[in-house]
């Protein structure tokens, strides 16, 4: 994608369904297996508190180095040479070319790192959130992720904000079903993708800011030769 300069967003998609497929056929022999019972978390004391408890301290230690990822990466982002370099190549790769800086090794690099904390976040989904595997129990997860970082405007503390945000109405639709809400099942599993729709749909009304926000040359190849 990054050498070959094909259309980011065609190949995106591209490498998206083929993930999808290998996954499903890489996992039929973990269809229906699951893990043994995750240990429990909880922090001493404050586990034990009613109602915050049960929301901030009983959660798996991942969920804590998220938060913590998510601070990490906008110091590095806006604190540091490398994600100030990291930055311009997004804004203006020909003048960072011009400075020195590998724009395409750079780029793979900065793939690759996103693409693992995909990798972290869907064996958190397998192994910690289920814990099981099947075909397709992402539910197009990843593609509100996409939302979301328009949401955000490429911010990371927004994202944080915004992963929270989308995380609530998914958990609402959960505890609606437990306190025996009448309502579709169907209704109830559309709520996470209707607040995505929703929040775009505001989003759009105003492209200026939009378009002020997102790096310069998001999806743009790189031609050093020109």
């Amino acid at each position: 994608m990054i050498w070959l300069n094909t259309n980011q967003y065609a190949t995106g998609l591209a490498v998206s369904l083929f993930g999808g497929g290998f996954s499903a056929f890489v996992g039929v022999d973990y269809v229906g297996r699951k893990l043994a019972e995750r240990p429990d978390h909880a922090l001493p004391w404050l586990g034990d508190l009613p109602f915050l408890g049960t929301a901030l301290f009983r959660q798996h230690p991942m969920v804590y180095l998220a938060i913590l990822a998510a601070v990490g990466i906008a110091w590095f982002l806006y604190r540091t040479r490398a994600g100030l370099v990291l930055r311009a190549i997004g804004e203006s790769p020909e003048s960072a070319h011009a400075l020195g800086y590998p724009v395409r090794r750079i780029r793979l690099a900065a793939v690759v790192a996103g693409g693992a904390l995909c990798g972290v976040s869907g064996a958190y989904l397998s192994v910690v959130y289920a814990p099981l595997w099947v075909e397709g129990m992402t539910a197009g997860r990843g593609w509100i992720a996409l939302a979301l970082t328009v949401f955000a405007t490429w911010r990371p503390a927004r994202v944080l904000l915004g992963a929270y945000l989308f995380g609530g109405v998914t958990m609402l639709q959960l505890h609606l079903q437990g306190r025996g809400v009448q309502l579709p099942n169907e209704f109830m599993g559309m709520l996470p993708y209707l607040a995505t729709i929703a929040v775009l749909v505001l989003i759009s009304r105003n492209p200026t800011w939009i378009r002020l926000n997102m790096p310069g040359s998001l999806g743009k190849p790189f031609f050093p030769g020109l």
